[in-house]
């Protein structure tokens, strides 16, 4: 009987130990994951570290492309479509239409950097509205992770805001009246296949996607360089990242 209390008592004391040590490696889990360096980082300061990155990147991102030329003369230039550009070729030897193309892309790029300035808000609401899940997802995830994260919960919301200033922007510049003047007098050609005198949403979906793609360029930039981690808690937020890199 000693020897049976004795043998139940070990085994207690073995898994006892085996708990301890459990409990110890959850623990040291949980600073692996919410500190680096041996500095522990709080749910709070992961979470507004992230939403410190993404408004930083954002408003960089928005600023820089609403400016004069900042999509007609950057890499997120916005071109016409295929079925357009078959329209201002043909209609080059047609007197009023010589300098069709060229009048239609600076035309569609102005209206785009008009409608980059109402993404800042949108932009800004789901940032704050970022769960902590969410930012530690994006803190330990690939270095598009944020635009990911940005393009899912705000791209339809983007396009309904985007479109009415576009449009507008089109109509005032004169770009929507020029591509229907031209369609229309393309789509007079015998035998030629009818093309769409609508730009509105050629142009909304290649603004937002060089938005999203100057966000992207953003994000990575602090993702990559240190040097644009400008404020203390971005280093200490993203050193983690770093360290889990190595």
């Amino acid at each position: 009987m000693k020897k049976i209390v004795f043998t139940v008592l070990v085994v207690l004391l073995a898994f006892s130990g085996a708990q301890a040590q459990l409990l110890k490696d959850i623990k040291k889990s949980a600073q692996t994951v919410l500190g680096g360096g041996g500095a522990e980082l709080s749910t709070a300061e992961i979470g507004q570290g992230l939403k410190d990155a993404l408004s930083k990147g954002v408003q960089k991102g928005v600023d820089e492309l609403s400016l004069s030329d900042g999509y007609f003369k950057s890499i997120y230039k916005i071109l016409l479509p295929e079925e357009a550009r078959k329209v201002t070729e043909r209609l080059k030897a047609v007197p009023g239409f010589s300098n069709l193309e060229a009048d239609l892309i600076e035309k569609m790029n102005r209206g785009a950097e008009k409608a980059a300035k109402e993404a800042g808000p949108i932009f800004a609401n789901a940032i704050t509205s970022m769960s902590f899940q969410d930012a530690l997802d994006i803190l330990m995830g690939a270095d598009n992770s944020a635009t990911a994260y940005l393009r899912k919960s705000t791209f339809d919301q983007l396009y309904g805001k985007f479109n009415p200033v576009i449009v507008k922007a089109l109509d005032e510049i004169g770009a929507n009246e020029l591509w229907r003047n031209a369609s229309n007098a393309y789509n007079k050609i015998p035998l030629v296949t009818k093309v769409n005198n609508d730009l509105d949403d050629h142009v909304t979906t290649q603004a937002l996607g060089g938005l999203f793609g100057k966000i992207q360029e953003e994000e990575k930039n602090i993702r990559r360089n240190p040097i644009n981690r400008t404020s203390e808690l971005l280093k200490k937020v993203f050193a983690k990242q770093d360290s889990n890199r190595k």
